[in-house]
């Protein structure tokens, strides 16, 4: 029984791909559907006109099952020769750079939520 909560909730959530889509075709932003979808389920969370226990254990099993999605893309890397080259060394430095300022936002930002927390329970 647990297993079709999770898959009907996982074709939940890809019903706010799919408006994605629809939004993306009427509006030709240089943004991904996916991301069209994602803000569309956020606004409809935080709106409560839908339930977070409709979608939540399908996104937990999504998320938890994430790694298995970038397979393919880091397999497919392999094919390409040029990520060994200079461009390749570029691209690499790139994704670590950002990789640390994401992390160091992320901290900054976990660190003023602790703080803003713990002066609300005092």
């Amino acid at each position: 029984m647990k297993v079709w909560v999770i898959i009907i909730q996982v074709l939940f959530i890809h019903v706010f791909l799919f408006l994605g889509a629809a939004i993306k075709a009427v509006i030709p932003l240089p943004i991904p559907a996916s991301m069209f979808g994602l803000c569309l389920l956020f606004l409809a969370l935080y709106l409560k006109i839908i339930k977070l226990e409709w979608v939540e254990k399908g996104a937990v099993w999504l998320m938890a099952e994430l790694l298995l999605f970038f397979i393919p893309s880091a397999v497919g890397i392999i094919n390409y020769d040029e990520i060994i080259s200079l461009q390749g060394a570029e691209i690499i430095v790139l994704i670590g750079i950002s990789t640390v300022v994401v992390m160091g936002i992320t901290a900054l930002i976990a660190e003023k939520i602790t703080v803003r927390k713990r002066s609300e329970q005092h």
